[in-house]
């Protein structure tokens, strides 16, 4: 079985993360980056079901040359090898066009199983692999809490507010699980070192066969026209009780700002 993990390389939560000034969109050369963190659990889904049969396990990610990071993330947790689509074109791509890059790759390496995390933790939006299940012609089974492949069946726990729903689908078919699924393992130090052996591609948009026109910012359907700091934080107000009025001034203070 030839499982591919998608995975995205984010910009650090913790860090400073900013807009290019030039075109509003996120940068990600410029400011400290990882795997997505919801990505690692698509990561750990596919190890385990390479460790309870024959399977073989390759992260894909598109992105700067920085996203290469996610790729050998992947690999140090067990993955065993990685394909780093990169392309100056693909800055500025939308969920739509990403869709269209994955799905051109995937194509390629001949994927029997998909997996995908539960959503970004940069952008959010949880559609792609839908987009992608779509464009492939596949069945996907989406947002599993508890994830069991046997044999050609894949069967999903997916849980909800109130229920929670038993899904199956037959490969080949896209996967997309929660932050639920699993618990995501750390590299040892083995892996560490294994993964600095371990196979990686690099392929641009002309090994896809997708033009430039196809991909980027200009074919975007949407457009971020301005970005604008959120200001410092005030400081707050302080209620004192000196005299015994603390109580009715507390009161005052959450009416007048409409909290009661």
């Amino acid at each position: 079985m030839k499982i591919v993990v998608c995975a995205k390389f984010v910009p650090d939560a913790t860090a400073d993360r900013r807009f290019r000034p030039e075109d509003s969109t996120v940068d990600r050369a410029g400011v400290d980056g990882l795997l997505s963190e919801l990505d690692e659990y698509a990561v750990e889904t596919a190890l385990t079901v390479k460790e309870a049969g024959d399977a073989e396990v390759t992260i894909l990610t598109v992105g700067p040359e920085q996203a290469a990071d996610a790729v050998k993330k992947g690999l140090q947790m067990g993955a065993d090898a990685g394909v780093h689509v990169l392309d100056d074109a693909i800055h500025g791509s939308d969920a739509v066009a990403t869709s269209l890059i994955l799905s051109k790759a995937l194509a390629k390496l001949e994927a029997d199983l998909v997996v995908f995390g539960m959503g970004s933790t940069d952008g959010g939006m949880g559609v792609v692999p839908a987009m992608v299940s779509e464009r492939l012609g596949l069945p996907a089974v989406t947002l599993g809490s508890e994830v069991t492949v046997d044999g050609q069946t894949v069967r999903i726990r997916r849980d909800g507010d109130t229920a929670s729903d038993t899904i199956e689908g037959t490969l080949p078919l896209v996967l997309s699980v929660s932050d639920q699924a699993n618990e995501p393992r750390y590299p040892s130090f083995k892996g560490i070192m294994a993964a600095k052996k371990k196979p990686v591609e690099t392929w641009s948009l002309a090994d896809l066969e997708i033009a430039p026109d196809q991909v980027g910012g200009a074919s975007a359907w949407t457009e971020v026209v301005e970005v604008t700091a959120r200001p410092p934080r005030s400081a707050g107000t302080i209620v004192t009780d000196d005299n015994g009025s603390g109580a009715s001034e507390l009161v005052e203070f959450l009416s007048t700002n409409k909290f009661l």
